[in-house]
C-alpha cells in the first residue's frame, strides 16, 4: 500500500482520517492471533482469508461503484495478478514462520519490508535514493537481525524456530516486491487491484486447501472469517480512505502502532516476552523507518576551519 500526498483536507475530514488510519493498524496487528486462532495450516488459512476477503470487497465495491469499467483495463488486470502472486505467497510464509516462530518476533522480523521496497526500487527501476535512506536502512537490518533474538539462535533455537525466521524473512521480501508492483498500477484503482489480489489467492490455493480440516463446524470458522471480512477487507477500505487525507508523517509514525499491538497480544495472551537484544531490535527498526519515512539526515561531522 503506498500512501500518497495528502490534498487540502478540513481539520474534520482529517481527524477522521486520523482515527480510520488508528483504528486499521489496530485491527492489522491482531492478524496473527486470528490465524494461529483458526488453527489451520498457512495454505489453508491464507486461501481463506481471501475467499472472505473477496466476498467482502466485491460487495463493497459493487456498492460504492470502484469496480466500474475494470474489464476494460488489461494492462491493471495483469500487473494486478502477478502482485497478487507474491502478495499471497507473502502471506503463506508469514503464516507459516509465525507458526515455527512466535507472533511478535515475525512481525518485527516481517517489517524488514519496506527496506525490502527501498532496495527493489533502486535496483530494478532507477529510482534514486539517498545515501541516508541506506544508512537507516542499515540500521533497521540490524535491529531485524536484534528481534530474531541472536542469542537464542546462536545457543539453542531448534530447527523449527531458524526456519520460522527465515520463513519470514522470504515474506518480508515478497511483501517488498508486491508492494513495488502495486504501487506502479494502484494509484488511480486501488480498491481493485485489492480485489484482483484476494482474488488471485482463492484460484492459486483453492487446489491446495486442507478443507477436511475445517469441514466440521467450529470456532475456527469465526477466525477464518475474521481474517477476510476484517484484515482484508475492513482494514483496507480504511487504510485507502484516510491515506489521501493524512500527511506521510502521520502514516509513518500510525504505522508502529501495528506492532505494537501485535507485540502487545502476543504477550497478554501467549505469554511471549522478548529479550532485551529484541527490545533494542525493536528500537533500531522504529529509528530506521522513521529515519526513511521522515527523511532524516544524519548528522556530518563539521570542517575543521583553516586558519
Amino acid at each position: 500500500m503506498n500512501p500518497t500526498a495528502a490534498p487540502a483536507v478540513t481539520p474534520a475530514e482529517s481527524r477522521t482520517a486520523l482515527i480510520q488510519l488508528f483504528v486499521a493498524e489496530i485491527l492489522i496487528g491482531s492478524v496473527g492471533v486470528f490465524a494461529h486462532e483458526g488453527g489451520q495450516d498457512a495454505i489453508t488459512t491464507v486461501f481463506f482469508r481471501c475467499v472472505f476477503g473477496s466476498v467482502f470487497l466485491i460487495a463493497w465495491g459493487l456498492a460504492r461503484g470502484h469496480l466500474r469499467g475494470l474489464g476494460g483495463e488489461p494492462a491493471l488486470i495483469r500487473a494486478a495478478i502477478v502482485s497478487g502472486v507474491l502478495l499471497v505467497l507473502n502471506w503463506v510464509a508469514l503464516f507459516a514462520g509465525m507458526a515455527r516462530s512466535s507472533i511478535g518476533v515475525a512481525t518485527m522480523v516481517y517489517h524488514f519490508f519496506p527496506f525490502a521496497m527501498l532496495a527493489m526500487a533502486a535496483l530494478f527501476f532507477g529510482e534514486r535514493t539517498r545515501p541516508a535512506d541506506w544508512a537507516w536502512t542499515a540500521l533497521a537490518f540490524v535491529g531485524v537481525a536484534c528481534s530474531a533474538d541472536p542469542i537464542k539462535l546462536w545457543r539453542s533455537a531448534d530447527a523449527g524456530y531458524l526456519l520460522g525466521i527465515g520463513l519470514t524473512f522470504v515474506a518480508a521480501l515478497l511483501c517488498g516486491a508486491s508492494l513495488i508492483l502495486s504501487r506502479r498500477i494502484s494509484r488511480e484503482r486501488p480498491f481493485a487491484v485489492v480485489l484482483i489480489q484476494c482474488l488471485v489467492g482463492v484460484c492459486m490455493l483453492a487446489p491446495f486447501a486442507d478443507y477436511a480440516a475445517v469441514a466440521d463446524i467450529g470456532p475456527h470458522w469465526y477466525w477464518l472469517a475474521g481474517l477476510g471480512l476484517i484484515h482484508s477487507g475492513v482494514c483496507y477500505v480504511l487504510f485507502y480512505s484516510a491515506y489521501p487525507r493524512l500527511p506521510v508523517v502521520t502514516i509513518a509514525v500510525l504505522a508502529f502502532v501495528y506492532p505494537v499491538i501485535a507485540l502487545l497480544l502476543d504477550y497478554l495472551l501467549y505469554g511471549s516476552v522478548l529479550s532485551g537484544v529484541q527490545l533494542l531490535g525493536v528500537a533500531l527498526i522504529v529509528l530506521g523507518t522513521l529515519g526513511v519515512n521522515l527523511k532524516w539526515q544524519w548528522p556530518r561531522r563539521s570542517q575543521p576551519v583553516e586558519a
